[in-house]
């Protein structure tokens, strides 16, 4: 029983996380919010990715149990100069095939589940979002043998795994 009262509290505070990200992106200004705020909106990032020139990207997941990933960028100045929610048809149609597994990851951010198929010698990485007009959805990215992008598809359920 212990258990799962403290899964619960886990679900339930994740979930609060996401439903507090507008306030804290509200309270964090392009240009003039520094790393500290960032890292005291958010807390510690899920991944740091290294950018051309010094930059670097932090991504916030809020996947599998919210419907958006955030991928926010520190300049070489220790500001923030981009923060943006990358589960978007936008970022979804610049997935091709062909594309390695890193590059996908550092544009959509971690999945909300992934799933090999080892008859087919695959494996498809499953994001959620929110599609038009509020819907949940989720994006399948398959990746070959070789972790380079297969094919890609939207669907309203998750694909059975």
């Amino acid at each position: 029983m212990r258990l799962i009262k403290g899964l619960l509290a886990v679900l339930a505070g994740t979930g609060l996380l996401a439903a507090c990200d507008p306030q804290r992106i509200d309270r964090l200004e392009e240009g003039v919010s520094t790393e500290a705020d960032v890292r005291a909106a958010f807390g510690e990032p899920e991944a740091v990715w290294d950018e051309p020139g010094g930059a670097r990207t932090f991504e916030y997941n809020r996947n599998p149990q919210g419907h958006r990933n955030y991928m926010v960028t520190i300049g070489t100045d220790g500001k923030m100069s981009a923060l943006r929610q990358v589960l978007t048809p936008e970022n979804f149609a610049r997935i091709r095939p062909g594309m390695p597994m890193e590059q996908v990851r550092r544009q959509l951010g971690k999945p909300a589940r992934r799933t090999p198929y080892a008859a087919s010698r695959e494996e498809a990485w499953d994001w959620r979002y929110l599609g038009a007009p509020g819907g949940e959805m989720f994006f399948t990215v398959w990746f070959d043998q070789d972790m380079k992008v297969k094919r890609t598809g939207s669907s309203v359920e998750i694909p059975p795994g």
